[in-house]
């Protein structure tokens, strides 16, 4: 037996590893389990190569717990190693000072830093107070040998039997780490890191129903070994060889708490410049932003890394779901290094571009299917353009917007259909807007009849979105079919003068501000065609989009009270304007006021409550020539 003092520059590693390295103490298993898969796949290879003349047979990783013994173990039938291997591979621990490592990584988040410093199987010391290695090199010349470790720089290295080839790690937990002895734990960590690894892992066993043989006999329930991965991920297969169900089928295997469909996959396969595979799926998102940004799951080689990528990929792709897989991603790292890693940074502005070419590609193949998707694709879209450049440049091709009346159309092609008639005077195409239609429908039909169309913006990012287009298009403006300067802008060679006189005005915008609450409603009276509502109530366009703003968190601060009061606007030129100012009658005269008031309040949702009350009794007097 060998005994001998573990290389490395720090006589203090364990005590660090312990400290720093236990927030993700779970990690272990990961790096256990994975260079059990190293070991198996290099065995894969000198098979293949006729480097090594053994035959593979079953080449299982099997992890087990012994209770009573208080033992967790990892035993694979990979290359094995000699003594020699021991030493050069288990004894040498490349890792700086201690004093080194405390002060450059001091503040340094969760995330593991084990791969970073080569500390792979030495994360077993974060659980165990001892750890044995049997191991047998597949080049049967050597002997197996035994190494032990207690957590200190000290080990021993003997020779031992073992009946096969490969290598058993053999943990020996430590008191504050007995939840790895729980089998239901052990399992749940095995299905978040090692559920896609390419070499079966068995672990326990579970209980299966095995439909009988025979009419007269019934389903047994028996038990067999649990295999708790899936060796061939669906984003390793070539995307001809898949179909549309193959691809459901995997996400639901991803996501099994969710139960409705995606609506499209885009399968990613890149071999140049770096290499790159995986999945992302289309969740259906209505009109709401999910802010739940752990559906994107990361790997490497198979290897489960996060799922937590904000600063990784683009913000907007943190909306789909799915998988993304590349070697070339640092398998131990902080997200921090991750976020700054040139590899890194190519290979998220290539999904970006990938997403965009996808999406384009299905606009042009099928614009009819594109747009039967596009209401639950559009926030992802929206967000997409809104926090990414890149994409808005690539995507505007294909954003499509959508009318009332349900036809959908580019951006260049909405500029041309309403740009003959909804121009202002200064050149400007004005896109009417509604952002719900059932409440806006007086004003939607009111600008029907006048030849215009109205477009849908109901969705949580709308509003944000058409900003963005006025500052991509100098001549595009968008306003609510509700907003004060609807009838200004949009001209149709018709001016209209006021058949009343500057007196009769004031006397009207008096009556009318009595009734009114001068804090909420600036009363004005303009010219508009006889046919026009008599009154009706518009805001700013300005201050509508900054109150829709910040229904979605998107503005803040207070403006002044002119800036929040509503527009009463009476048209000058109705008929019943005259008939106001020719009621002798006081009582009756204000009835007339109120009645138009509660009707522009009622026709704009402002109207309940006694008010609404109110209202309805007064018009039933009206209808039965009663005084109120």
């Amino acid at each position: 037996m060998k005994e001998g003092i573990i290389s490395m520059q720090s006589e203090n590693m364990f005590p660090i590893i312990k400290k720093f390295l236990y927030s993700d103490h779970e990690i272990f298993l990961r790096e256990l389990v994975s260079n059990a898969v190293d070991a198996t796949t290099k065995l894969q290879a000198l098979v293949s190569i006729g480097k090594a003349t053994c035959e593979l047979g079953d080449i299982t990783i099997n992890i087990s717990i012994d209770a009573k013994a208080k033992t967790l173990t990892i035993s694979d039938k990979g290359v094995g190693m000699s003594a020699e291997e021991v030493e050069k591979y288990i004894n040498n621990v490349a890792f700086s000072g201690a004093n080194e490592f405390l002060e450059k990584y001091k503040g340094v988040d969760e995330m593991s830093l084990i791969g970073h410093f080569g500390l792979g199987f030495y994360s077993a010391f974060m659980v165990a107070d001892k750890v044995e290695i049997i191991t047998q090199s597949f080049d049967n010349q050597y002997p197996a040998v035994k190494w032990t470790c207690e957590g200190t720089t000290s080990y021993t290295l003997e020779e031992t039997t073992k009946s096969e080839r490969g290598t058993d790690v053999i943990l020996h937990i430590s008191e504050d780490s007995t939840e790895f002895l729980q089998e239901g734990r052990i399992l749940e960590i095995l299905r978040k890191y090692c559920r896609f690894l390419p070499v079966p892992i068995r672990f326990g066993t579970e209980k299966i129903w095995k439909e009988a043989e025979g009419e007269d006999k019934k389903d047994v329930e028996i038990e067999q070994p649990r295999i708790i991965n899936n060796t061939q991920p669906l984003w390793k297969s070539a995307p001809s060889t898949l179909t549309e169900e193959d691809y459901d089928k995997f996400y639901f295997e991803l996501y099994p708490n969710i139960f409705e469909k995606p609506l499209f996959h885009i399968h990613i396969n890149i071999d140049y410049p770096f290499n790159l595979t995986g999945i992302l799926s289309f969740p259906k998102l209505k009109n709401q932003v999910e802010f739940q940004k752990n559906r994107i799951q990361l790997y490497c080689n198979q290897v489960y890394i996060t799922d937590q990528l904000e600063g990784i990929v683009p913000d907007f792709l943190m909306l789909l779901h799915g998988v993304i897989d590349s070697p070339d991603i640092p398998l131990n790292v902080s997200r921090s290094y991750l976020q700054s890693d040139s590899n890194v940074k190519k290979i998220s502005a290539h999904i970006s571009k990938k997403v965009a070419d996808k999406l384009e590609e299905m606009f042009t193949k099928n614009r009819e299917d594109f747009q039967s998707k596009w209401d639950d694709m559009k926030t992802f879209m929206y967000y997409g353009t809104l926090t990414d450049e890149k994409f808005f440049d690539r995507a505007q091709k294909f954003i499509l917007l959508k009318n009332t009346e349900n036809k959908y159309f580019t951006i260049e092609e909405y500029k041309q259909f309403i740009s003959a008639l909804q121009t202002d005077k200064d050149s400007n195409v004005v896109a009417l807007y509604a952002s719900n239609t059932e409440e806006q429908y007086v004003q939607i039909a009111a600008a029907k009849e006048k030849g215009y169309d109205v477009l849908l913006l109901d969705g949580a990012l709308d509003i944000h979105f058409i900003n963005l287009l006025e500052q991509k298009n100098d001549k595009l403006k968008f306003k609510r079919i509700d907003a004060d300067v609807v009838e200004k802008l949009i001209e149709k060679g018709e001016t209209f003068v006021s058949l009343l006189s500057k007196e009769q005005e004031a006397t009207l915008q008096k009556l009318f501000e009595n009734a009114l609450d001068k804090d909420k409603f600036l009363v004005q009276v303009q010219a508009f065609s006889q046919t026009d509502f008599p009154v009706s109530i518009t805001q700013p366009e300005f201050m509508r989009r900054w109150a829709d703003m910040q229904k979605i968190g998107g503005g803040g601060g207070m403006f002044g009270m002119e800036f929040n009061r509503n527009n009463f606007i009476l048209n000058a030129n109705h008929e019943i304007m005259n008939t106001i100012l020719e009621e002798n009658d006081p009582k009756m005269q204000e009835n007339l006021v109120s009645q138009l008031v509660d009707l522009a309040l009622l026709s704009n949702q402002m109207l309940s409550g006694a008010p609404l009350a109110n209202f309805v009794k007064r018009s039933l007097n009206i209808l039965s020539n009663k005084p109120s």
